[in-house]
């Protein structure tokens, strides 16, 4: 059984940064689709940002030019750098992995994957 967990979260202003940190306890990441969610109040954990094996990323318009995904399968980690952060980002974020085959993109939908991290809190306020 896979164990991910997250670090990184906090509090931050309106317009500051953070960066999550995402670690795997897999043999290996690197055939992986590796992905961040956030999960806010009273609404279902959103897909954010996507990194298939070949480090190809895809973000929601919702976070598109703020935050950035990246993987290092060396350390079989995935990171979220967040700028430009607005309360609205306040939430619960979740960092998610599985395998995929090679010709299938990395999906944002919360049942792609089966490995999860225990969520790690980041509040923005104004």
């Amino acid at each position: 059984q896979a164990r991910l967990v997250e670090s990184g979260g906090g509090a931050v202003q309106s317009g500051g940064s953070l960066k999550l940190s995402c670690s795997a306890s897999l043999y290996t990441t690197s055939r992986f689709c590796m992905a961040w969610f956030r999960r806010v109040p009273g609404k279902e954990r959103e897909g954010l940002a996507t990194i298939d094996r070949l480090s190809e990323p895809k973000y929601a318009d919702s976070v598109n030019g703020r935050f950035t995904i990246s993987r290092d399968n060396n350390k079989k980690a995935v990171f979220l750098q967040m700028n430009d952060l607005r309360p609205e980002d306040t939430g619960t974020y979740y960092c998610a992995v599985d395998a995929v085959d090679d010709h299938l993109p990395c999906s944002p939908a919360n049942d792609a994957y089966r490995y999860w991290g225990q969520g790690t809190q980041v509040t923005v306020s104004s």
